[in-house]
């Protein structure tokens, strides 16, 4: 299995190498077909020169031109890959480049027709006529003979060499300049992912107080970066509440079990007489502790997702006023007073679970305000919700461990 660095290595150099082909490729052929279009121009201008500077030559007293001048610019087009066959206007032939030199005509269409074979072009020779005119009458015409659509000559022939070759350098050098740049790219993407990785793994393996320290220019990765260290604080502290919880629960479980059996033991060796009293204040103690197993088959409940809630309109008065109904008798027994104010409220929620709420609230306060207290419980309604509110003279709760109270099993 390859490493993250060697994928992302690949895969930058892959995508910049086809870039640089496909630019190349297509620079090269826009080059070409640009300069073959230029080419094919200049053999057009070429041809309308020849013509304008045969009309130039034409002597009009004489009604001649100069067979020098004539001989002289049919070999410089010859050379320049044009042949010519000039005629008067009588049609007659005053100049013929293949007359007067065949072989060299045939030996400057070989090299052409070559040259244009190496570079894939599958045009041909073709005689191309123009009418020679002098003061708005017809004197003569020229045929020119060259390779169409466009030809190179020998000094085009290497500048387009030159060219291709210096596109293929470039393409060269900017792939070495490609795996050297890929190669950092990756390098400086890669190096915090898998550190984070590695981070990670020491987390997996119980070790919730690393941290990743280093940030990047990469917005993704510092996203990945703090998404790791908040797994590993939660996990920390997810880690000291198990441990917390397990202390808890284990001396919950503990008192009540270690009271019933010094009680039993008492009144099974003889120590204690059987009473009723004493049999009670076992029962209460079992009782407990199916309270606490009640508490646990609950928290496992929900948090498996088995819990449903049945929502319905529920007025959390009434709902008040249950709670207060169930818990009476445990006030009056610390002659606590209790009483509740507010007005009918309609919120959508489970009635049962909310009663279980409320009660559970409403037993704290009695459990934890002194004989002769007071405790009231207030119904109003929000901007936007029901909001129930238990108030009391008791203990209260240290500011610093309200963030917890919500914990499972916290104890202040």
């Amino acid at each position: 299995m390859r490493s993250l660095r060697t994928q992302l290595s690949v895969s930058l150099l892959l995508t910049l190498l086809v870039t640089i082909a496909l630019t190349g490729v297509f620079g090269g052929l826009f080059v070409n077909r640009a300069f073959e279009q230029y080419v094919a121009r200049q053999e057009e201008i070429r041809s309308e020169n020849i013509v304008s500077d045969l009309e130039n030559r034409y002597h009009k007293t004489t009604r001649a031109w100069d067979k020098d001048f004539l001989h002289t610019v049919g070999m410089y087009s010859l050379y320049d890959g044009y042949i010519l066959k000039v005629y008067d206007a009588d049609g007659s032939a005053v100049w013929d480049a293949e007359n007067h030199d065949m072989s060299l005509c045939n030996q400057i269409m070989d090299d052409i027709s070559k040259r244009m074979e190496s570079v894939k072009n599958t045009g041909g020779f073709a005689a191309h006529i123009y009418d020679i005119n002098s003061e708005g009458r017809r004197i003569g015409s020229v045929s020119i003979t060259y390779y169409g659509p466009y030809f190179f000559s020998e000094n085009d022939f290497r500048f387009i060499s030159a060219l291709n070759n210096v596109l293929m350098v470039a393409g060269i050098l900017a792939a070495l300049f490609s795996i050297v740049v890929g190669g950092l790219l990756a390098r400086r993407i890669a190096r915090p992912v898998i550190k984070t990785a590695h981070i990670a793994g020491q987390i997996s393996r119980g070790n919730y107080d690393i941290r990743v320290e280093s940030r990047t220019n990469t917005r993704e990765l510092n996203d990945l970066v703090n998404a790791i260290n908040h797994l590993a604080g939660a996990l920390a502290g997810q880690e000291n509440l198990r441990k917390r919880m397990t202390t808890d629960v284990a001396h919950e479980l503990r008192t009540p079990l270690a009271a019933v059996g010094a009680h039993l033991e008492a009144m099974i060796g003889g120590l204690w007489e059987v009473t009723p009293e004493r049999l009670k204040s076992c029962h209460n103690e079992i009782r407990r502790l199916g309270g606490l197993v009640a508490d646990l088959e609950r928290l496992a409940k929900i948090e498996s997702g088995d819990l449903k809630l049945h929502k319905s309109q529920v007025d959390l008065l009434d709902v008040a006023s249950i709670a207060i109904a169930n818990l009476r008798a445990e006030a009056e027994s610390k002659k606590q007073s209790l009483s509740l104010d507010g007005q009918a409220t309609a919120v959508d929620a489970d009635k049962d679970r909310m009663i279980q709420v409320v009660t559970n609230l409403l037993s704290n306060a009695i459990q934890y305000t002194p004989d002769g207290g007071h405790i009231r419980i207030e119904a109003t309604a929000g901007a936007q919700n029901g909001i129930v509110r238990v108030c009391d003279d008791g203990i209260g709760i240290p500011e610093k461990e309200l963030p917890f109270i919500f914990e499972r099993f916290y104890r202040t």
